[in-house]
């Protein structure tokens, strides 16, 4: 169903896309979100013949639109030849219809787009059955829309109405549904299991996350000097991936690589992707990286921090560090940022430049949210030796001519408090 749709797509060639400035943001940051649209459908193979900005106060129930706004869009559409209109809102499915039975045309807006892109970049089984499972979420009320014969009905041995295509339609698409999330609970579980083995190492873990295309993988590449997959393309990993790298102490730290987020990314994504995006909350620490060249900069900030907020991780000690810093050359931008940031790091991680401060920086980080304490346990407390061996690393350990353990641990300073009776001054 959904891959007959996707190949009905790959025809689209030409598309108008619109943007509501509903007055609370200026007419200039709307153009702006609608390049960001058309760099999205460009990833798609579609190409904005025309870009409008329509001012709305209030959204109508029909077009989202008014009338008349939108009956001129549908002539425009028809003068130029357009094969789709693409919104940067989401639109009703409601509304998409209405619009489809107005133009004539395939009518879609930036979620399915970003939906379609996650589509196509989705390699490994779990991405797959995540981008799946949050398509089949986004297309369920807006079956009649994908599907070509939802009017005929089916009919039984009684001779009364039968039951609608459609509704059979939405009981496939809803099994369907339940069964990856049983699958994605079994890859779960695998994904828990791999954590603890990573836990036991007792090596302290940070995440990379960030805008999408903003360098996170570059980034990981460099502090690692692994073979990692990059792409100049949005969402070019939809998968984390963690290495191994050694700070400038040659204390070691699990580095992940998580995948980018974009305005207004999908609600239905988010949650798909949860198990993956697990990695940001669990982290000790998390790496913000951001694009220093963009002229968005300050909102991919907010956007990062919004999607880190759902997921619950934007309470974590977050580093924020500027990439790109080789492109741009702005004195007055360069002034803001850092006095927004007064903690920022700026690097260039196609250079190099900045990333031996980077990696000191992390350190600290490592450092600062860990405790070394000696302690003396007695022989009943068997408990607190293994809470040590299980959460912190034990640098060293002896017993005394009484039985009593002597230990010198590192672990993080939260637990720290669990040793206060048995501190050695």
């Amino acid at each position: 169903m959904i891959d007959t749709e996707k190949d009905e797509r790959k025809i689209v060639e030409r598309a108008i896309l619109i943007g509501i400035n509903d007055f609370s943001a200026p007419e200039e940051d709307t153009a702006m979100h609608l390049d960001e649209l058309e760099e999205l459908a460009g990833n798609l193979g579609i190409e904005a013949s025309e870009k409008i900005v329509v001012k709305l106060r209030e959204p109508h129930a029909k077009y989202y639109l008014g009338t008349g706004k939108a009956e001129e869009i549908a002539e425009m559409a028809r003068e130029l030849k357009i094969d789709c209109l693409i919104f940067d809102d989401e639109l009703f499915p409601i509304q998409q219809r209405n619009w489809e039975r107005l133009t004539k045309l395939s009518v879609i807006d930036r979620q399915e787009i970003i939906l379609d892109i996650f589509a196509e970049r989705a390699t490994t089984s779990e991405a797959v059955l995540q981008v799946e499972l949050a398509r089949l979420e986004y297309y369920l009320p807006r079956l009649t829309k994908a599907w070509s014969h939802l009017s005929r009905q089916r009919g039984g041995r009684n001779k009364g109405e039968g039951e609608k295509q459609v509704e059979l339609d939405r009981r496939i698409v809803r099994t369907r549904i339940a069964d990856l999330k049983v699958q994605l609970q079994s890859v779960k579980k695998q994904r828990d299991t791999q954590r603890k083995s990573r836990k036991r190492n007792n090596i302290p873990q940070a995440a990379i996350v960030g805008y999408t295309n903003a360098g996170k993988s570059s980034l990981l590449k460099r502090l690692s000097d692994a073979d990692i997959y990059i792409a100049d393309k949005l969402f070019a990993t939809l998968d984390p991936t963690t290495r191994r790298i050694q700070l400038p102490n040659q204390q070691e730290l699990l580095l992940t690589d998580t995948v980018g987020f974009v305005r207004k990314l999908p609600h239905a994504l988010v949650e798909a992707f949860k198990s993956t995006l697990e990695e940001a909350v669990l982290a000790d620490f998390l790496v913000l990286l951001l694009d220093l060249s963009s002229p968005c900069v300050e909102e991919q900030w907010e956007t990062t921090m919004g999607v880190l907020k759902e997921l619950g991780a934007d309470d974590k000690n977050i580093l924020p560090v500027f990439n790109k810093i080789d492109l741009e050359n702005n004195p007055v931008l360069m002034t803001r940022i850092r006095h927004m940031f007064p903690n920022a790091q700026f690097v260039s991680v196609a250079t190099g430049e900045g990333i031996d401060d980077l990696l000191h920086v992390m350190e600290k980080l490592v450092a600062g949210g860990n405790s070394v304490i000696q302690v003396k346990l007695p022989p009943d407390r068997h408990d607190l030796a293994a809470f040590a061996h299980q959460n912190g690393k034990v640098v060293e350990s002896e017993y005394d001519e009484a039985g009593f353990l002597l230990m010198t641990v590192r672990i993080p300073a939260r637990s720290a408090q669990r040793y206060a009776d048995y501190l050695i001054n």
